[in-house]
């Protein structure tokens, strides 16, 4: 990586005792789950590994601070995708006390200031709360970024959905042999949605076979396109955090 933004685990100790007290760590963390019949059980994974390091390799140039990533945690909370195979599920309460202790170790070595990148939506609550925890009993500073927050609005595209165009573009752009052809699902199917309130559900995840709206819309050049736009908007957010911090 570039000459500010450093791997964890490529570093030596000394090295690391060295850049961690004034440096922004970046913490990559997805899922390993079935998403869908034809798209890899890592997208989850992946995709926030890939945000969070080619977002620290292009605020390295700018940023005040040095940056650190450390190994993307590849397992998330995901029990609700049990029922379809593939996947490799943390219990909220196992993810938490994953984190938790992950946040232990960067501070117990100097680390003071954190991002959490998350790639899959049943670590968002659980990320909040590690973040909440830790900056009171540990005494640093924690932040918390949903890639797919960060993503471009097109008119009709779900984001982030689930193994749908959005995830299955990126993943083209990725790791094409990842991705099988989807097949066309019509009429596509309905998911329920209350303004304003968050929903759980086993029933809907079953009804549309564990994946959203139109994978076979999904375009590597799209996803090209939209890879770029999340790493230079997560660059700017690190670089925020790193002047801000």
């Amino acid at each position: 990586m570039g000459a500010n933004a450093t791997l964890w685990q490529h570093a030596d100790r000394e090295a690391l005792a060295t850049l961690l007290p004034e440096a922004l760590v970046v913490v990559p963390l997805g899922a390993t789950e079935q998403h869908g019949p034809h798209l890899a059980t890592g997208t989850d994974a992946l995709i926030a590994q890939e945000v969070a390091r080619r977002g620290a390799q292009a605020a390295a140039a700018r940023s005040p601070r040095a940056l650190v990533v450390t190994p993307t945690i590849a397992f998330g909370a995901s029990d609700h995708h049990l029922p379809f195979g593939g996947t490799l599920s943390l219990s909220p309460r196992t993810l938490m006390a994953v984190l938790a202790d992950v946040l232990r170790s960067i501070a117990t070595q100097g680390g003071r200031r954190v991002v959490l990148v998350n790639g899959h939506g049943g670590n968002v609550g659980v990320c909040h709360a590690a973040a909440a925890d830790a900056a009171a009993t540990l005494g640093i500073a924690i932040a918390h970024l949903d890639y797919w927050a960060l993503a471009e609005a097109e008119d009709g595209l779900f984001v982030p959905g689930h193994a749908g165009e959005f995830e299955t573009s990126l993943v083209l752009a990725l790791l094409p042999d990842g991705v099988t052809a989807p097949a066309v699902r019509d009429p596509q199917p309905v998911v329920l949605e209350v303004s304003d309130v968050g929903l759980h559900d086993a029933a809907v995840w079953k009804a549309i076979d564990g994946y959203t709206d139109r994978p076979d819309r999904a375009d590597a050049d799209a996803g090209a396109r939209r890879l770029d736009h999340l790493v230079a908007q997560a660059a700017d957010r690190l670089i925020a955090l790193a002047e801000a911090w």
